[in-house]
């Protein structure tokens, strides 16, 4: 068993890697570690995405959370940042999200959030791995009336719904919206949010049949969420992903808005409104050169940390900002929730459009996006961070860096949740981009297969 915890909770093939018993061994022992302080009977949250998977897995995670004393109460389907936030309203302990977020439908994930609505740190995340490769044989377990019960409560989206209306200070009509929610956890959220507050909304892909998330759709695919919005003449497209904290934005053109786009507008909004605090976004060095030239011409500070929404939290929440993201749509507002949502990013994005007037490709435009490519190499798991100490690989990634040097920049990092490595290489001409990252993408795999 290798490592079992990723940059975004466990992670792998449902029943294969991710098997029901590891679920019922996770449920034990993260209801045992988030709760053994407590001096009341504990109260676990558990909601997951529309893949098929998720009912076996959360009926395992249930059967352990009830076995060491703690309630499980099972909200059903439910956008991650759901669950964040209801842990928090409802007073739970805890929060479980049994999700693969943007992954094909074979994979499914288990991430866990404290009392507070926060992911897990290292070091608590180290000490539920212990517990579980010892077979949890150090927790007592409860026998009679100590045993946790299962509650099953079906109405809780709809607090969701409600606190993120709040959100927002102005009304959605006159508005024509296309929604792409990709078969997942946002197909009741997203529309009967946008519904109730005026907005004219068109769905696509929101028939979950727990075999299509992310199939083709999504944030991870725009095409179609592109070609209609255009076809409808809306004003804006959005595209979550099967959990639904992610978000990114097509405009009435049919362009991409992505998550950095998103960040400036909204940024660039809350400084003029005098809500973004420091005048400072967090954003990771995936985010797109223009990003930043677009915070130095505007008065923004862009922070940068490493790929993934934990670290730029972190970041927020070392220094109090109240602003950032990822590239891909992860974006946080943390004075209203504690991790990225989709929804929340949406109706801030939404109300701008709506209070200057503007159309979203104008909006966009206050930053240029420069030509960045992306390609995976698919590599063998365990060896996903050996390009370190491969000199042939190493060699390969200095001669392209040196070739870009002061008009463009090469990053290369594993994936933290699949077995890739991602060449992400930046500068002036897309063509000539593309070459380079799919010959250092090509070596990368053939070494490390």
């Amino acid at each position: 068993m290798g490592k079992l915890f990723g940059t975004d909770g466990v992670r792998g093939i449902a029943n294969k890697e991710l098997t029901v018993e590891l679920a019922y061994l996770l449920g034990q022992a993260g209801a045992y570690v988030l709760t053994k302080e407590n001096k009341h009977k504990p109260t676990i949250l558990i909601g997951r995405d529309t893949r098929l998977s998720g009912e076996m897995l959360s009926s395992a995670m249930i059967a352990g959370i009830c076995s060491v004393g703690a309630d499980a109460m099972s909200m059903g389907v439910m956008p991650t940042p759901a669950v964040s936030y209801l842990t928090r309203e409802y007073g739970a302990d805890a929060g479980v999200v049994i999700s693969a977020s943007h992954n094909p439908v074979e994979y499914n994930g288990i991430k866990f959030f404290n009392r507070d609505g926060y992911k897990l740190s290292d070091s608590i995340e180290e000490e539920i791995e212990a517990l579980v490769r010892n077979g949890n044989k150090d927790i007592v377990l409860p026998t009679g009336v100590d045993i946790g019960r299962h509650i099953q409560r079906n109405e809780c989206i709809y607090d969701y719904i409600r606190f993120a209306k709040r959100q927002i200070k102005t009304n959605l009509e006159g508005l024509r919206i296309v929604i792409d929610c990709a078969n997942g956890a946002s197909f009741v959220s997203a529309p009967e949010a946008l519904r109730q507050m005026g907005a004219e909304v068109i769905i696509i892909h929101n028939e979950p049949d727990g075999t299509n998330i992310n199939k083709q759709c999504g944030s991870t695919h725009m095409d179609d969420l592109q070609s209609y919005v255009k076809q409808v003449q809306a004003d804006v497209g959005l595209a979550f992903d099967g959990d639904a904290d992610r978000c990114l934005a097509v405009d009435e053109k049919g362009n991409v808005v992505d998550g950095d786009q998103i960040m400036a507008i909204c940024g660039l909004y809350m400084k003029e409104q005098g809500t973004l605090r420091k005048s400072t976004v967090v954003a990771t060095v995936m985010s797109n050169l223009g990003f930043f030239i677009m915070g130095k011409k505007h008065g923004l500070a862009i922070k940068q940390t490493a790929v993934g929404d934990r670290y730029v939290l972190e970041e927020m929440i070392r220094n109090d900002y109240n602003l950032g993201g990822e590239q891909s749509g992860h974006i946080i507002f943390l004075d209203e929730n504690t991790t990225g949502d989709g929804l929340l990013t949406a109706l801030h994005l939404l109300e701008v459009v709506k209070e200057t007037g503007k159309t979203l490709s104008e909006l966009a435009s206050c930053m240029e996006v420069l030509p960045q490519v992306l390609i995976n190499a698919k590599v063998n798991k365990v060896n996903k961070y050996a390009y370190k100490d491969n000199e042939e690989i190493q060699a390969a990634i200095a001669l392209v860096e040196d070739k870009f040097k002061g008009d463009g920049r090469v990053l290369i990092r594993p994936s933290g949740t699949e077995p890739l490595v991602r060449v992400m290489i930046e500068g002036k001409d897309k063509t000539i981009l593309e070459k380079e990252a799919r010959q250092l993408a090509d070596l990368i795999e053939s070494r490390l297969r």
